[in-house]
């Protein structure tokens, strides 16, 4: 596909370092952005191996992460930095948790994201890719699209979390997830060196009230439901309390609902809002693929908001979709820890190595994609194949993000609404690609955005 048409070949990206780094350099580096730690030459080799404070090893190779995430799965459980960054907020939850623990949560929270329980929460999606689309098309001037995939997608998460919302304060869990994400969510100089997790970290230090205020809230919502009872059509929280590991009968406490309630509303709004946000700068970036978009999402829609039965008819929106999650996967950098002596792509593993997927370097990594900077939605297309495990936005494994299918949902149906209604344009200022728990557009998305005729 051709790209004379637009300014610049390539949409942003992060320039990578060339030279190796320090502990003090990578310290600074992981608190400006952990996508600067990567080195370039990870786009082009299957692995690296270095040594900064401990040692550690990036993979890209997918034979080796078809090890690390589901051969070997038990082996390489989340390393120390992520359980100190993630545990203050959503305890010891599914998206942490391991071994056994982990295994009898995942078994009785799956009934809740059956397909047809997500279909069913369609409706949520529909009414929210309305609202977007008519604030957007009301705005004057350049719109920060990220705010209004951020407001979008809460929207959806919080209704189909807690739908009613008694008892349930947006404002004030959205607040305090940003300022924990904020204050809390960044590696410090003792997570390099690979301190201890006794040892604390300052920058973690002053989150409590934040935390305490969204832990109450979600508390609160959670005992108004059982004085009130399950909604007519359930929603997660009704799902989740009847979920049951199918061989224990376990079902989860109120504080283990509490913190999978909040996981899945921390990653349920924030990855759905990024991956819009990036798929619209790159529908501005493009405009051929933009009206390409625009024309399959105005045949199937005919006017009205997407639906959940509309996903059939959208294959390229969903391409769409794919090629943003390839470009700025949302969790673009992840890290595990060597329980025991290992070989992966020839190379010697020992315990307590610190094992490094910077899914951001897998997805333009040179032996894996064609050009892979470039935006090409067709690399997704119905008769293109490629490994499984060099492409992952959601993870792999039986540890998969067990919402892939509601967010990849979600994100057609209010993507396609929006394409159908709107252009979107360039304004000039160039988002920055910059990961603290997640790959966000620093500075926003401004697009200037107007009314198809």
């Amino acid at each position: 596909m051709s790209l004379d048409h637009s300014p610049v070949r390539y949409p942003a990206r992060v320039a990578l370092h060339r030279q190796p780094m320090g502990v003090i350099a990578s310290a600074v580096t992981a608190q400006r952005n952990v996508l600067e730690l990567i080195p370039e030459i990870a786009t082009r080799q299957p692995m690296v191996s270095g040594k900064t404070g401990k040692r550690w090893h990036m993979v890209m190779e997918p034979q080796a992460l078809c090890r690390i995430l589901k051969d070997r799965v038990e082996d390489y459980p989340k390393s120390l930095v992520t359980r100190l960054i993630l545990e203050p907020a959503i305890g010891d939850s599914l998206f942490v948790a391991e071994g056994a623990h982990w295994r009898w949560q995942r078994l009785a929270a799956a009934p809740a994201f059956a397909q047809r329980h997500v279909e069913a929460l369609g409706p949520v999606m529909t009414a929210a890719a309305e609202a977007s689309a008519r604030r957007l098309a009301a705005a004057r001037g350049p719109v920060d699209v990220f705010a209004e995939t951020v407001a979008a997608t809460f929207e959806v998460i919080s209704d189909v979390t807690f739908s009613g919302g008694e008892g349930f304060d947006r404002d004030a869990v959205h607040r305090a997830i940003d300022a924990y994400i904020a204050g809390a969510a960044r590696i410090s100089l003792l997570d390099i060196l690979g301190l201890p997790g006794w040892i604390p970290r300052p920058g973690r230090l002053f989150s409590g009230s934040d935390l305490r205020r969204m832990k109450r809230v979600a508390d609160d919502a959670i005992r108004a439901r059982v004085r009130s009872g399950p909604r007519p059509v359930p929603d997660l929280l009704d799902l989740l309390r009847a979920g049951e590991d199918p061989e224990t009968r376990r079902r989860m406490s109120p504080a283990e609902l509490r913190d999978n309630l909040l996981t899945f509303i921390v990653a349920g709004h924030e990855t759905t809002a990024l991956t819009l946000a990036w798929a619209l700068y790159l529908l501005a970036f493009d405009a051929q693929v933009q009206q390409r978009a625009a024309d399959e999402a105005v045949a199937a829609l005919g006017g009205r908001a997407g639906t959940a039965a509309d996903l059939p008819r959208l294959p390229y929106i969903r391409q769409v979709v794919e090629e943003a999650l390839r470009l700025y996967p949302p969790a673009a950098f992840l890290s595990r820890t060597a329980r025991v002596h290992d070989r992966l792509g020839g190379r010697e593993v020992r315990p307590g190595d610190t094992i490094m997927l910077p899914i951001y370097a897998l997805h333009r990594h040179h032996m894996l994609w064609d050009d892979p900077d470039r935006f090409d939605p067709d690399r997704f297309a119905p008769d293109v194949t490629r490994d499984r495990f060099a492409f992952l936005p959601f993870g792999a494994g039986p540890r998969i993000c067990i919402g892939a299918s509601f967010a990849l949902q979600e994100a057609v149906i209010i993507l396609a609404t929006l394409v159908s209604r709107l252009r979107f344009e360039l304004t000039g200022r160039k988002p920055q690609p910059r990961m603290i728990l997640t790959l966000r557009p620093q500075g926003g998305v401004w697009l200037r955005v107007t009314e198809r005729s």
